[in-house]
């Protein structure tokens, strides 16, 4: 693969460089007024979507479910959820995407499914049936307890005990979400005939989420402690992050998979998978294998810049271990579903929150890889505060008031500052629309050429103009404390990227390299002051120079 983007045939690959947006279906827009977002919704509101300059969105699960994890627990892959509409509905929705000129990419959770899914229900029957071996059964040990110490991200044992086959069977997320077996063939082709049903539906990409955990140590071996000096991907409230995680996820028989998975999407035209990858410390080693060899995943992406730091050593390191150990592609995103808004886990006391958010975008987009967007970011919207009577994550319902769960990030979209609930339902919201979001509405910013939505309409616009933002190489810079400086290379020329992260002044030495560099302005950040020898830049201040 060049650094054009292109493949080996010479074609140009849509998905590198894209700019991603990811669409929460439930709290997009409302249609019906039960205060649940639904497809029509998405097609409502589409055509906003496409003036934002991004060119594709991801469509959380839509699936047919009884919603225990929002979604993330499917009873039947191939039919839409009357909350979300019709199979129709989707179809005018991939219609009116692409009519936009935009990509659609849809969840698939392959890893479990619902316990009310068919296959569970005949599965947990007996032991002999045609299923029987379609999920992750074991015996209980001598004395009654699990089979092994594995436990579940959401809180407690990964096992639970089912009264009717009298074993335990795995669940790595709720107990409602069984492991599906991948080590049976069988299961692998039934769930490659659910990607080829949405493939002849038009849609151009599978999110895959929880890439990494479809297969499990068949010995069922214990996992090790975790030294607590590297767990910190998990809220300290939850013994998940005390165990490291080596053998019921991220086992070696994945790569298969993913290769059969690659071979399916490459039997049509144009078609892109990008894996979520969350392993710890080692997520960047397993996005090099799961994107290496043109015959895997096409991109990953991890959640690494989805902690709670920003931070030059943090981004620095993310980045040089994935271009150090990765022929693949990566993904990038600073918000999704699963976390607190980035705009209130980055913020400092006296930060100016447009600001920013403002700042935080030009650095995605500058990085090397594609970019995630998720919806309500390019509005600057907060973190909300949910009320424990309010929580419908079974996350946080489960860990509070240590760790408040997930919904503070997925509250509705906000459309309009005067409408009843925003512009998003007639009806009452399934959760809360916080009155800061209220003000921060599209209507409040859409003709606001200060706003960060316009903010991120001129950012996007100005990385599609530059093909070194889009595929060039990256190189960092060694460069004051609190600075993260890069260089993007390609055959158009390089590019010096320059990113005060600290909240003072700070002046920058110029290479001798960079010392003809023409500063430009980028869109809400003006041209720095520079002499050929050195560059001030105020606190989240931003600096990009053209060289040669």
């Amino acid at each position: 693969m060049n650094s054009a983007g292109q493949s080996r045939e010479g074609r140009i690959e849509w998905w590198r460089g894209c700019a991603i947006y990811q669409i929460y279906p439930r709290s997009f827009q409302d249609t019906t007024g039960d205060g649940v977002g639904d497809l029509k919704g998405v097609v409502r509101r589409l055509p906003y979507v496409a003036s934002l300059g991004v060119d594709a969105v991801w469509l959380s699960p839509f699936f047919k479910s009884p919603m225990a994890d929002m979604g993330y627990d499917i009873a039947d892959y191939c039919a839409v959820d009357p909350l979300f509409g019709t199979i129709e509905d989707f179809d005018a929705a991939i219609e009116e995407a692409h009519r936009l000129g935009l990509k659609v990419i849809i969840d698939q959770v392959l890893s479990h499914s619902s316990d009310r899914h068919e296959w569970f229900i005949e599965s947990r029957s007996s032991r002999n049936n045609p299923k029987a071996d379609w999920y992750v059964w074991a015996d209980a040990k001598p004395d009654g307890t699990a089979p092994n110490n594995w436990l579940s991200v959401f809180g407690g044992p990964a096992w639970e005990w089912d009264s009717v086959r009298k074993q335990y069977y795995l669940h790595n997320f709720l107990a409602s979400q069984p492991d599906l077996n991948f080590h049976n063939p069988e299961v692998q082709k039934a769930l490659l005939s659910t990607l080829r049903f949405w493939l002849d539906r038009g849609v151009d990409a599978f999110r895959f989420d929880a890439v990494n955990y479809y297969f499990h140590d068949r010995a069922l071996t214990d996992n090790p402690p975790l030294s607590r000096t590297l767990s910190s991907d998990v809220p300290d409230t939850n013994p998940y992050g005390f165990q490291r995680h080596i053998h019921d996820k991220t086992q070696p028989e994945n790569i298969g998979f993913l290769m059969r998975v690659r071979a399916l999407l490459d039997s049509y035209d144009e078609r892109m998978s990008i894996g979520e990858v969350g392993d710890g410390d080692r997520s960047l080693t397993t996005v090099a294998a799961y994107t290496d060899g043109n015959d895997k995943l096409n991109m990953c992406y991890t959640f690494d810049l989805l902690g709670p730091e920003l931070s030059v050593a943090h981004i620095r390191r993310c980045v040089e271990a994935f271009e150090a150990s990765a022929a693949g592609w990566v993904c990038w995103a600073f918000s999704n579903h699963d976390v607190a808004r980035h705009v209130s886990r980055f913020a400092k006391p006296g930060d100016d929150a447009d600001h920013l958010a403002k700042f935080c975008v030009t650095l995605l987009c500058a990085l090397r890889g594609s970019v995630c967007l998720y919806q309500g970011e390019e509005l600057g919207l907060t973190e909300a505060d949910i009320a424990f009577e309010d929580l419908r994550d079974p996350y946080g319902i489960r860990f509070w008031p240590g760790f408040k769960g997930r919904d503070g990030c997925r509250t509705p979209m906000v459309w309009e500052e005067q409408a009843v609930y925003a512009g998003f339902s007639r009806g009452k919201p399934w959760l809360p629309i916080p009155e800061e979001h209220r003000l921060r509405a599209v209507s409040a910013q859409q003709h606001d050429a200060d706003s960060v939505l316009a903010h991120y309409r001129e950012t996007l616009a100005f990385r599609k103009k530059q093909p070194t933002l889009l595929a060039g190489d990256i190189r960092f810079v060694e460069a004051p404390e609190g600075v993260l400086a890069f260089e993007r290379t390609s055959g158009t020329g390089s590019m010096l990227c320059v990113f005060n992260i600290a909240r003072d002044p700070v002046t920058f030495d110029l290479l001798d390299e960079f010392a003809k560099a023409r500063f430009i302005d980028v869109p809400g950040f003006p041209a720095p002051r520079h002499d050929g020898k050195t560059v001030s830049l105020p606190p989240l201040g931003i600096a990009f120079g053209i060289i040669g």
